[in-house]
C-alpha cells in the first residue's frame, strides 16, 4: 500500500466520531451529522473478518454516541452496504440492504458472497444521508493457489486503563494482508469513559448486557483501534477478560451462582462487536474455533482454550480462578481427564491438522504453550506453575503436541498472548524435557506482548527464559505487536515494540527478528 492509500485509511479511522479532528472532517460525515440532529451513525467505525476465498464479513453497529446506546430509538434500522474493487466505488462488487436490530444492540453482520479469490476490496455502509468510513478487506486465496507471501500482525490484551492505542495505528501502517487477534480485546473493568487514563482505576466492573456493549463502544471509540480494522480483515478469538479474569468454562474466581448469566451477556455482546459469523449453539454458546485456508500456502487454526476447559488444578477452597502450584504438591495437574479445549475441540484440530495439505500449519490461540517455571527443576517432579496457562493442563498440551505430531501437518507454528510477553521458544514433542534426537522439536511457538496492558519487570522474564531450556527469547518491557511475513521457503517474525505505551504518538522499532526455515523444525534467528 502507498502512503497516499496508508494516510486515507488512518484519516478515515479518524472520521468515525471524533469531530474535534475538524479539519478531516468530510462531506459523508457532514451529511450524517444533520440526519439525527448533528450526530454521526458510524461513531464506532466499520470492520471486516473471516475472510474466505468467496466471502467475508462486514461489521458496523449504529450508535450516534458511544457511551449513551440509552439515547438509541429501539427501532429496527435499513442500512445499505456495498463493496467495491475500487476506493472510489466506481466497481461496485456487491451492495445490498442489511437490517439493524436493537436486539442485537443494532449491530449488522454482513456475509457478502460471491467475490473473487485473493484480491481486495473496499466496502462502506449508509444510514440515510450518512457515509461510514471505507474500509479495505479481502478475501482469501484460491483453495489451489500457492500465494507468493502472507503479512500477518498479531495482536491480544488492550486494557483502555494502561496506555494508549498507538499499536494500532502501526499495525495499520504495516498495511498487513490479516489481523489475527488472540483475546483480551476488552477488559471487564474501568470507568466507562473515552480518554484513556493516566493510571489505572479499579471501578465499574462489567456484569450485564448493557456493561458490556457500553464496554466495547468505549473500546472501539478508539481512532487507532479502528483504522486497523479499516486496513484489513480480523479473525479473532476470545480469552478471559472478555468476560472475567481466569473464569474456566462455567465457574469465575467467585464461584458466582449467576456467573452463566453473566458469560452469556458478554459472549452476546461479543458477537455484537466483532466480524464474525455465528456458528454453534446461539449467541450464548458461541463456536469460536475456527479454520481458514491461504490457499496452500498456509492453514490458520483459531483456537478457544477458554469456553471447554476443565476446572483450575489445584484452586483454593471456596475459590475458582488460577494461581501458582508446585508440581509435586499438586498431582491434579497431569490427570488426563483434564482437557484446555474440551475433548469436541481436541478433536477437530486433530482432524484439520491430518487434513492439511498447507505449507505452514498456523495454531492461533490465547496463551503461551511452552513450559515456563517460575523455579529452577533439578527432578522430574520440581517445577512451580501458573495454572491458568498450558502449563496447567500438561496432560492436554501432551495430547496436542502428540497430534501436531502423529498428523504430519508440515511446519506447525503456535501463535500465543495473554502473558503480556514477546517470547521465541521451540515446542519439543515432551514439553517438560530438553530437546534431544529422543525428544525433538515438533513446532515453534511466537508469544506476543500486550497492545497495552501490564507486565512483570524484565529482570523476572531473563529468570524465567534461563530456566525454561525451550525458551530462547523473552522480552516484557515493551507494549506493541507481532508481525508474521509467511512464504513458501520460510516464516519470519518480528516483534515489534512501542517506545512509550503512555504516549498516543509513540514510535515502533523491531525489537527482534526470528525465523522457521521450510522443513526445518524450531527457531533461528533472522
Amino acid at each position: 500500500m502507498d502512503g497516499q492509500r496508508r494516510l486515507l485509511l488512518l484519516a478515515g479511522a479518524r472520521l468515525a466520531g471524533l469531530a474535534a479532528l475538524g479539519a478531516g472532517l468530510t462531506s459523508s460525515y457532514q451529511a450524517g451529522a444533520r440526519s439525527n440532529g448533528g450526530a454521526y451513525p458510524f461513531s464506532l467505525g466499520v470492520a471486516s473478518g473471516s475472510p474466505l476465498p468467496d466471502s467475508v464479513v462486514l461489521w458496523t453497529r449504529i450508535l450516534y454516541e458511544p457511551l449513551n446506546a440509552a439515547a438509541m430509538p429501539p427501532l429496527a434500522m435499513r442500512l445499505r452496504w456495498e463493496v467495491a474493487q475500487d476506493e472510489a466505488f466506481r466497481q461496485i462488487a456487491a451492495k445490498g440492504v442489511a437490517t439493524a436490530m436493537p436486539e442485537l444492540a443494532h449491530s449488522v453482520h454482513v456475509d457478502v458472497k460471491g467475490l473473487e479469490p485473493g484480491r481486495w476490496y473496499f466496502y462502506r455502509f449508509m444510514l440515510g444521508d450518512a457515509v461510514s468510513p471505507v474500509g479495505r478487506t479481502r478475501t482469501a486465496p484460491a483453495a489451489d493457489a500457492l500465494p507468493s507471501s502472507l503479512k500477518m500482525a498479531v495482536a491480544s490484551c488492550q486494557h483502555w486503563e494502561f496506555g494508549h492505542y498507538a499499536a494500532h495505528r502501526h499495525i495499520a501502517a504495516a498495511a498487513p494482508d490479516l489481523v489475527a487477534f488472540l483475546g483480551d480485546y476488552i477488559y471487564e473493568w474501568g470507568p466507562y469513559r473515552l480518554a484513556h487514563p493516566e493510571r489505572a482505576q479499579r471501578k465499574d466492573e462489567s456484569f450485564t448486557l448493557a456493561d458490556y456493549r457500553a464496554r466495547y463502544a468505549q473500546y472501539k471509540s478508539d481512532p487507532d483501534l479502528q483504522a486497523a480494522h479499516l486496513a484489513a480483515p480480523w479473525i479473532v478469538t476470545w480469552d478471559d477478560h472478555e468476560v472475567a479474569n481466569d473464569y474456566g468454562n462455567d465457574r469465575d474466581e467467585l464461584l458466582s451462582p449467576a456467573f452463566a448469566a453473566r458469560r452469556a451477556a458478554a459472549y452476546q455482546a461479543f458477537y455484537e462487536h466483532q466480524p464474525l459469523r455465528i456458528n454453534g449453539e446461539g449467541l450464548a454458546r458461541l463456536r469460536m474455533q475456527q479454520r481458514y485456508d491461504w490457499g496452500q500456502l498456509a492453514r490458520i487454526h483459531v483456537l478457544d482454550t477458554r469456553q471447554y476447559r476443565s476446572a483450575h488444578a489445584c484452586q483454593r477452597p471456596g475459590r475458582g480462578g488460577s494461581g501458582s502450584v508446585y508440581r509435586r504438591a499438586c498431582a491434579e495437574l497431569d490427570d488426563p481427564r483434564r482437557s484446555m479445549l474440551g475433548m469436541e475441540q481436541e478433536g477437530w484440530l486433530e482432524q484439520g491438522l491430518r487434513g492439511s495439505r498447507a505449507r505452514w500449519n498456523v495454531l492461533a490461540q490465547q496463551t503461551l504453550m511452552a513450559q515456563s517455571t517460575q523455579v529452577p527443576i533439578v527432578h522430574a517432579d520440581d517445577g512451580r506453575f501458573w495454572t491458568d496457562g498450558w502449563d496447567g493442563y500438561p496432560a492436554a498440551r501432551q495430547r496436542l503436541l502428540n497430534a501436531v505430531q502423529a498428523s504430519g501437518a508440515a511446519n506447525p507454528l503456535v501463535l500465543s498472548g495473554d502473558v503480556h510477553t514477546f517470547y521465541a521458544a521451540d515446542l519439543a514433542r515432551e514439553a517438560v524435557r530438553p530437546v534431544s534426537a529422543a525428544n525433538p522439536v515438533i513446532a515453534t511457538e511466537f508469544c506476543g506482548t500486550s497492545i497495552t496492558s501490564s507486565s512483570r519487570p524484565q529482570e523476572r522474564t531473563a529468570q524465567y527464559v534461563e530456566m525454561n531450556p525451550h525458551m530462547h527469547y523473552g522480552r516484557s518491557d515493551r507494549r506493541g505487536f507481532m508481525l508474521l511475513h509467511v512464504t513458501p521457503e520460510r516464516s519470519e517474525m518480528l516483534f515489534q515494540g512501542l517506545d512509550n505505551v503512555r504516549d498516543k504518538d509513540s514510535a515502533l522499532s523491531t525489537l527482534a527478528r526470528f525465523a522457521v526455515i521450510d522443513g526445518k523444525a524450531g527457531v533461528v534467528a533472522a
